[in-house]
């Protein structure tokens, strides 16, 4: 396709903020060039998007045929997995095993609210007088999303299905660095039967254009998922217009290893949950805590398998731990862990670039491990966002509780223990948005999302998923015939 063009209520045009070079993170080559939004394009997308929602052809469309839209919608992705894969990899770095999942996670969400909208029902409340009452829920109108560099075709979906589902339209942001595939997927999505005007999708820079979506009086809701200090920026002007958000932000997650844990089943566990997507992952397991009795035993066998994972461009089948999605990014990560060297730490493995031609030219950084800090450190208490752990032993439950909880983040955590009824304790003392117990970065689009503290407000996923994106209303029908008794 055309990268050159911009998708705006529902045409490919020449958008005004002329054009990027999108730049492969595994060699430093350029894939191609893409067209970026101007202040002027996000006007005439929200305008779009504010005909299109008027419009009776969506308006008055039943749930089941929207359903059936996006049930369509689902399937051409999956058609296209290996195209999306490709071009995913390119643009982010990323394994084309995980590119390929997150395709096919973008193609189940569309296929999930789908199904969900099918089965959506309206209630009729108890009356406390002669009259029925009912509670109806109608579509905010446009909403704005604004989707990260991390996993852009699945966050795009989690996005835009649901906002879709729920009668509304979309205007799109994707991230200044992982365009391409944002764009197209509206490729695909306005192949399927789409009203015109119900997607834009405008790249470009978030302190220009999603500074102007935010703001831009016709948009009714903001969904973002980035970093904290954006995510107040938006919260902060969106209450300035009395305006909904959900708001997706930052992590410092801990895992947790408990005496009985099975040895092998949490390595492997923490090993993808931090090294994965290069630790490019909100909910990526950074913050390790190692029951003291185990201590000694447990890193050592944890080091070696760091060491082993194989570092390479997402082509390879046998990539493990890919490039960081950008050498700025690589370098702000090594200088996190350069602060925290310089602080103390103690460097277990990493640490730096890998060695060999192979790597001279990409944003590649080792899996790293860093030990002998307090959970007060820097290095615990900052979102690095790359393939740096930190592990720390704990000696009681208190103790880890209170280490655990002791961060202004509260995306996720992770335990492992053979004890259910202790894991489950742990869970419910534990203040974030998900926990997971004998396993780790697992997800369902049928199950709600979304942090606690500086990690977020509001959820995605699950059935109420399609209800966070409309308004509530009543309705009261009198059954007395007689007149009011006041008049």
């Amino acid at each position: 396709m055309d990268f050159t063009k911009i998708f705006v209520g529902g045409d490919w045009r020449t958008g005004r903020g002329g054009l990027v070079d999108s730049i492969n993170p595994a060699d430093g080559r350029v894939v191609t060039r893409y067209g970026t939004a101007g202040v002027d394009d996000v006007k005439d997308a929200v305008a779009a998007g504010q005909r299109a929602v008027a419009d009776p052809e969506w308006r008055a469309m039943l749930p089941h045929q929207r359903a059936r839209i996006l049930t369509r919608i689902g399937d051409a992705i999956e058609a296209d997995v290996d195209t999306i894969s490709v071009l995913q990899t390119a643009d982010t770095g990323k394994s084309r095993a995980e590119t390929r999942a997150l395709a096919l996670s973008a193609a189940s969400t569309f296929r999930y609210f789908a199904a969900a909208l099918e089965t959506m029902d309206e209630s009729l409340t108890s009356p406390r007088g002669r009259y029925l009452t009912l509670s109806l829920h109608e579509p905010i109108g446009v909403i704005g999303a604004i989707t990260p560099w991390n996993s852009p075709i699945a966050s795009d979906a989690q996005k835009i299905a649901p906002a879709l589902a729920a009668g509304n339209a979309v205007v799109l942001k994707p991230a200044e660095w992982t365009s391409l595939v944002s764009l197209h997927l509206a490729g695909i999505i306005a192949a399927q039967g789409l009203p015109k005007g119900l997607l834009s999708v405008l790249p470009g820079p978030g302190r220009i254009i999603g500074e102007a979506i935010v703001r831009h009086p016709g948009v009714g809701k903001i969904l973002f998922t980035g970093g904290t200090a954006t995510g107040r920026r938006i919260a902060a002007a969106a209450a300035e217009k009395l305006m909904p958000v959900s708001l997706e932000l930052g992590g410092k997650s801990p895992t947790i290893v408990l005496p009985d844990a099975d040895i092998d089943q949490a390595i492997a566990g923490i090993l993808f949950g931090i090294f994965s997507s290069s630790g490019q992952s909100c909910i990526a397991g950074s913050r390790l805590f190692v029951a003291r009795s185990l201590y000694d035993a447990f890193v050592p066998r944890l080091v070696e398998r760091t060491k082993a994972l194989r570092v390479g461009p997402g082509t390879a089948p046998d990539t493990q731990v890919a490039p960081l999605v950008s050498t700025l990014h690589r370098d702000t990560v090594a200088d996190f862990v350069e602060r925290a060297l310089a602080d103390g730490a103690t460097l277990l493995c990493g640490g730096g670039r890998p060695e060999g031609a192979l790597y001279d030219n990409g944003a590649y950084y080792l899996p790293t491990i860093l030990a002998g800090v307090t959970n007060d450190a820097a290095i615990c208490r900052e979102e690095v966002f790359g393939p740096v752990l930190v592990v720390m032993p704990f000696d009681d439950e208190a103790d880890l509780i209170a280490q655990a909880n002791d961060s202004v983040y509260g995306l996720a955590a992770g335990i492992w223990t053979q004890n259910f009824p202790r894991a489950y304790a742990l869970a419910r003392q534990l203040e974030v948005g998900t926990v997971w117990i004998n396993t780790y970065k697992q997800f369902s689009i049928s199950t709600p999302f979304g942090g606690w503290k500086d990690s977020g407000l509001g959820r995605e996923k699950g059935r109420d998923g399609i209800r966070a994106h409309m308004q509530q209303k009543s309705v009261y029908v009198g059954l007395d015939p007689s007149p009011l008794p006041w008049a």
